[in-house]
This record gives structure tokens, sequence and C-alpha cells, in this order.
């Protein structure tokens, strides 16, 4: 429940996004993981296929396998939902605590027919990645004018990042 104070905005967020995945995707996705292993393995010469060997590419291989193992780990099991917090010092998710030197500026996102309700971080260290919080219940106008007091905002962003949209696209 989004709790709205004069000091403090505070709301629930979910640890991760679920993505809706139908049969079909996980049958795409088990063919790509197949073949991008197989071909870590084997290569095409002349028309034949040549086992690689000791020139086999096995760090890939681990790679694909591992991450495989990580999405069905986190298919298994629900989000956490994790405490977030914007108060006149900093912003706060879980037990982590941003100060607003740390970050270069926000940015509301809010396309009710795209279903996009989401707050934009961008931090001043370039190393660290964009931070992007659903809004949920939350009103939208009431987190900007908020953040406009401690933040610069980011007018310049009208779309979700191109990473977040390819994200959904695939349904990653």
């Amino acid at each position: 429940m989004p709790q709205i104070n004069q000091n403090y905005l505070r709301w629930q967020v979910p640890e991760y996004r679920i993505p809706d995945r139908n049969r079909n995707w996980y049958i795409i996705a088990a063919a790509f993981l197949f073949l991008c292993i197989f071909f870590s393995f084997f290569t095409i010469s002349s028309w034949h296929l040549v086992f690689l060997g000791h020139k086999s590419n096995f760090l890939f291989a681990l790679i694909l396998i591992i991450s495989a193992a990580i999405m069905y780990i986190y298919e298994q099991r629900p989000p956490l939902m994790v405490n977030f917090e914007i108060g006149p010092e900093g912003m706060k998710i879980g037990s982590r605590f941003y100060d607003y030197d740390e970050i270069k500026n926000f940015c509301v996102l809010y396309k009710p027919k795209q279903s996009i309700k989401n707050l934009y971080f961008e931090f001043k260290n370039p190393a660290r990645t964009r931070l992007s919080i659903p809004l949920r219940r939350m009103e939208a106008l009431t987190v900007r004018n908020f953040l406009v007091r401690y933040l610069d905002e980011n007018l310049d962003r009208t779309e979700a990042p191109l990473s977040e949209q390819l994200t959904k696209l695939l349904k990653l």
C-alpha cells in the first residue's frame, strides 16, 4: 500500500518482473540454447560437420548452461516484495540507500495505453546501470513533484529504454 507524507513516499515493488511466457517460448528458447551449445563444440566446414576438439568454446557453453539454470531457478520462486522509499536525503530500496549525490537525474514515464508506469534513475557513475522502479499504484505526478525538489528531471526520455523494450519483447 503506498504511503504518502510531506517528507517521504513509500511503496513496495517486486524484486523482478515475471514475463508471461507460453509453451512456444520455451520450445524456441530450448532450441536456441541447444544450437548455441552444439555450435560451441562443432562447426561446419565445406558442408561437413567438424568437431572442434580442444578448440571448442567450453566457456561459452558453460555460460549458457549457467544462464539457463539461473533462469530456471528464478522461474520456480515468486519475486519478493521490496520496500522502496524516497525521502529528502535519498532513496532506499530494501536495505540499500542511495544518496541523491549519486544520482544524475530521474524520469517518470507514464503511458497507460502501453502499460508503462515507471520511474527511472540515471546514476552519475557510468559503470552503474539505470534503475527502473515500477510505480504500481503510486500517482506518477505525485512522485515527479516530490523528486523534482531534489533531482534534475530528464525531460528528453519519452519512451522506455531500448534495453527494457527488448527485454519485454523477448520475454526475458
